[in-house]
């Protein structure tokens, strides 16, 4: 007579325990596959149309509106923030407050409700980005944005790729700048300028898995 040492139950544990041994693996390449190659990543020239005809070469370029006026959390929380009517409406209501072109802003003013502006820079669900940390650490805006002060029309300038952040990760000299410029367009860093920043602010930007993959 045989002798039993483990219940049945634990056949099914060990079967579920190879699928996850396998699977693992595979589900890991799978990530950073998508990760490098992501098709909301690598969409440069992506540049849908929006509700309101928005000009930043207007608003930032020729006026001078500082980014963080619309974009008012960006210094300090993880999302720029999309600006609500009531911003826009500071200024548009004496500036062409009959304008067609802004009817959808002054809808959603007197509702209430938010403007439905279409998403250009979307990172795929399992990627995690704060501003405020590049934000306040000397990363210009238009280093993922591009000169948005030239925008008539936004569309997405660079690769948003894993592989286009980790670039910088390893390297962020050339990229920073002091952050009192960070809304400056076309701003050129003075020689020494991005190593100053790295010193000061202590930057040594990380590179494991769980810093964009929570």
């Amino acid at each position: 007579m045989s002798r039993v040492i483990f219940p049945e139950w634990t056949e099914t544990l060990k079967k579920a325990l190879r699928v996850l041994i396998i699977g693992a693996p595979v589900y890991l390449v799978l990530l950073l596959v998508l990760g490098v190659r992501d098709g909301k990543a690598i969409r440069i020239g992506y540049q849908p149309d929006q509700p309101v005809p928005y000009s930043h070469a207007l608003h930032a370029g020729d006026i001078g509106l500082d980014c963080r006026y619309c974009h008012s959390t960006v210094e300090q929380g993880a999302k720029a923030a999309v600006p609500p009517a009531a911003t826009c409406m500071n200024c548009h209501t004496s500036v062409l407050p009959q304008s067609p072109l802004l009817l959808p802003i002054r809808q959603a003013y007197a509702e209430n409700t938010p403007v439905k502006w279409v998403r250009v820079h979307d990172l795929p669900d399992y990627v995690y980005f704060n501003h405020s940390a590049h934000v306040t650490r000397g990363v210009g805006c238009e280093k993922c944005h591009g000169r948005i002060d030239h925008a008539v029309k936004v569309a997405q300038e660079v690769p948003l790729t894993m592989g286009w952040c980790l670039d910088c990760h390893r390297n962020p000299e050339p990229n920073l700048r002091d952050p009192e410029k960070v809304t400056e367009m076309g701003y050129i860093p003075q020689p020494g300028e991005g190593a100053a920043v790295m010193k000061s602010l202590n930057i040594n930007p990380p590179t494991d898995c769980s810093t964009c993959h929570r």
